[in-house]
Formats: structure tokens, C-alpha cells, sequence
């Protein structure tokens, strides 16, 4: 049931009122002894959830007993991000996510199930794999906080992803990338029913729902001055709250616009951007809005490395990016990659499929880096220098030479497409 919404495309919630709607959600909700929280990580920092847990952490003191950020695949938070976006909350009660060893298997979804919701692209079981301790910690609450936003594997971002892949293990983050990858991102993009998303709620209703866990989702927008506002705030333990949560989420953060864009210019902010593996959201998110022979140039000044872990950078670094035909040919041939089906789900989605040229600006990677991986490389003080972000507004913008870009300050809060592309 839904413990609180509130939220239109003109609300805006401030920190307060996101403190006293938790204040009233858990009086509703009843005493708990045992509560774990698994908020996103600091790629996440917008969504407000780091505020949240910090107000969980004040409502409940010493029985918010531990924080597990819902790593996914990330590297793990450092003491500077964890301060940076939790606050108060002391540095003992974090806990690191071992995706690949400290995981349980709750049940299989079977092939059949996988098959039919895929429309026959893929078929195997997928199992429902979380961490350890939210099975074995003997919480009476699980506290999910997190944003409704877009996304590229599963249509629309947080609920039950929070817990089924951000404190997954390999074999279901893995299929369930591939699986979305297979099936075709532009057909989930902004699309709150996916495959993705119906294998994830078979896994909670035959599996995890004797999981304590309660949502606490954001909807996060813009002012027209650029500034982030929180728009809606739904709070619930099942579908209802993320529904309502991503209906929003459409009207507020999916830009729908009258003509392809010939020019993207994207800028990737240090301390949330230091791969490609997060970084290609700009990618993912513009695909649909740019138009064919069109350019997508991305500012990447933290830009560091090409995968959030060692063995799936080296595949990133050693396969680069293709088409789906390419990278689906390069699966069936190469065992490596049918292991690691999420470096190969991401390969997919980082590739234009020749439709548009993709230069990146980095701020740690050489050319050659780059240009191994199937992109365009620019450099970056020159670009910089050039397109001068504190200067450009979210939106149109015309430079001094006469130049028409379309900029966008942070992709990871929205989805952009124009009509032709994007058919609900």
C-alpha cells in the first residue's frame, strides 16, 4: 500500500518536507527493532536518497543498525562520497555490496516466462539474487530510497531494480542487462511495463515478498532557472507508489521534441561520471532525440576508465563498441562475453549503430584509448574552451559563431526524444 504521495509537475518539496513525510510514513508504518538501508551510490547523489537515509537515520538512531548502498556493479563509495551525500550518517554503519561472492539466489524465473516477455529474443532462467544481508540480517525493515527516472535497461528507473540489481549478484545483473539490451533499448526507454521489469516483479511476488521492504521514491526536476527541485515523493511496499512515481517521472523528465537534433553536447560532472560505464547515459538518453548523420559530443572531464569493474573494462577495452549485430556475433563466439552478458549488454547501448557520430572529450583517457573503442576523441580543454558550459543553458543554445547546439547539463535526469522515435 501507499504510505504517502504527494507530487505534479509544479510541486516542490524541500529538504524539510522530505523529513516530515518520512517522519509521517513511518509513524504510519508502526515501531520497527532492525531496519537496513539500501540506498543507490553516489551516481545517484540527485535523487535525494543520501537526504533521506540521513533522515531515517534520525528517525530511527541505533536501530538503522547498517546501510548497504545498492552498488549494482559500481566500485565501491569512498569515505569522501560517502560524507559527500549521507551527511551525519556515521561512516561504522556502511556496508560494501560484493556483487560477485556475497550474494543468495531467493529463486529462478523460468526460461518460459523470460522467452515469452522478451517476445522470443532471449530464453534462459533468471535468478533473484540480492545480498546476504538482506536475508540473513534479521531486519524488520528494508528502507529502499531512491529515484523514478528514465533508464535504459528497465524502462524506468528504482523499485524493485533498487533490490533485485542493486544488491544483486552476476548471473541476474547479467541476463537481466542482456536481456533488456536484446530486446531493444529504444522500446523501454521512459516505459514504466518492460521485460525487464515484468521478470523483476515475477522474482518479488514469487520470491522476495517476504522482504520487509518499504520504497521511498523521488521524482526530481527542473526549475525554469535550472535549479533541481523534488517534484513528487511516493512512499509505499508495492507497485502502486513506483507507478504513480513514473507517471510523473514521464511528465517531468522526458523531453519530447518536434525535430531530431543534428548537434548534442553533454556535460559529464567528475565526480559522478568517471567511466563510460555510467558515463554513455549520455548516450542512452539522447539516442533517440539525435538525428541521423547528427553529432553527440561528450565533456568528460573525470572520465578515468571504461568499466566500474577491472574484468568488465578489459572487455569494454578489448571488444569496444559495436552494433547489435556485431556484439550479439561476438557472444555467440566468445565465452568470455556469454559470462559477463552485462559488458555485452553495455557494448550494445553504447554503440550509435552507425546512425551518429559519438566524440568523446576525456579527462583521463589518451586518444588512442578512445578511438580503441569506437569513438570519435576530441580534446578536452579545447572543447571546453569551445563550448564553455557555465555559459550554455539546458536546452538550445546559439554560440557566438553561429553554431545550434542542444545542451544538456546532466542526462542522467532525463530522456530526450522527438516524435517520430518515441511512440507510447
Amino acid at each position: 500500500m501507499i504510505w504517502f504521495e504527494k507530487g505534479s509537475s509544479h510541486t516542490v518539496l524541500s529538504d524539510e518536507d522530505l523529513r516530515s513525510s518520512l517522519f509521517e510514513a513511518l509513524e504510519k508504518l508502526g515501531p520497527r527493532k532492525k531496519v537496513l538501508a539500501i540506498p543507490p551510490d553516489i551516481t545517484r547523489f540527485y535523487s535525494k536518497a543520501g537526504l533521506v537515509t540521513e533522515h531515517a537515520w534520525e528517525y530511527f538512531g541505533e536501530r538503522l543498525t547498517d546501510v548497504l548502498p545498492a552498488l549494482g556493479t559500481h566500485a565501491a563509495m569512498s569515505q569522501k562520497e560517502i560524507s559527500r551525500m549521507f551527511g551525519s550518517v556515521p561512516n561504522s554503519l556502511f556496508r560494501v555490496h560484493n556483487w560477485r561472492n556475497d550474494v543468495v539466489t531467493l529463486g529462478e524465473v523460468p526460461s518460459s516466462f523470460v522467452e515469452e516477455v522478451s517476445g522470443g529474443k532471449v530464453s534462459y532462467n533468471w535468478p533473484a539474487q540480492v545480498n546476504r544481508l538482506l536475508v540473513e540480517g534479521g531486519y524488520d525493515l528494508i528502507l529502499s530510497p531512491g529515484q523514478v527516472v528514465p533508464h535504459e535497461v528497465i524502462g524506468m528507473a528504482n523499485h524493485n531494480k533498487n533490490v533485485l540489481i542493486g544488491t544483486g549478484g552476476p548471473e541476474g545483473i547479467n541476463k537481466s542487462h542482456f536481456l533488456g539490451a536484446a530486446y531493444g533499448m529504444e522500446r523501454i526507454m521512459g516505459r514504466a511495463d518492460t521485460p525487464v521489469r515484468r521478470v523483476l516483479n515475477y522474482a518479488s511476488e514469487h520470491f522476495a515478498s517476504e522482504l520487509p521492504v518499504l520504497y521511498v521514491l523521488t521524482v526530481i526536476g527542473r526549475e525554469q532557472s535550472g535549479d533541481l527541485v523534488v517534484r513528487g515523493l511516493f512512499i509505499g511496499d508495492d507497485e502502486e507508489c513506483f507507478l504513480k512515481a513514473s507517471e510523473l517521472s514521464l511528465e517531468v523528465n522526458f523531453e519530447l521534441l518536434d525535430e531530431a537534433l543534428p548537434k548534442v553536447v553533454v556535460y559529464l560532472e567528475p565526480e559522478e561520471f568517471k567511466s563510460t560505464w555510467l558515463g554513455n547515459k549520455s548516450i542512452y538518453r539522447t539516442r533517440m532525440a539525435l538525428a541521423d548523420k547528427g553529432e553527440l559530443v561528450v565533456l568528460a572531464p573525470g572520465l578515468s576508465t571504461f568499466g566500474e569493474d577491472p574484468e568488465i573494462d578489459r572487455l569494454i577495452r578489448k571488444y569496444g563498441y559495436g552494433t547489435s549485430q556485431e556484439i550479439l556475433k561476438a557472444v555467440e563466439k566468445n565465452e568470455e562475453l556469454q559470462n559477463n552478458l552485462s559488458a555485452a549488454a553495455h557494448l550494445i547501448h553504447g554503440s550509435s549503430e552507425g546512425r551518429f557520430d559519438i566524440t568523446y572529450c576525456p579527462g583521463k583517457l589518451s586518444r588512442e584509448e578512445i578511438e580503441s573503442v569506437n569513438y570519435r576523441y576530441a580534446d578536452l580543454e579545447e572543447m571546453m574552451e569551445h563550448y564553455r558550459p557555465e555559459n550554455l543553458r539546458n536546452g538550445f543554445n546559439t554560440l557566438a559563431d553561429g553554431e545550434e547546439i542542444f545542451y544538456i547539463s546532466n542526462p542522467a535526469l532525463g530522456l530526450w526524444s522527438w516524435k517520430e522515435k518515441f511512440k507510447r
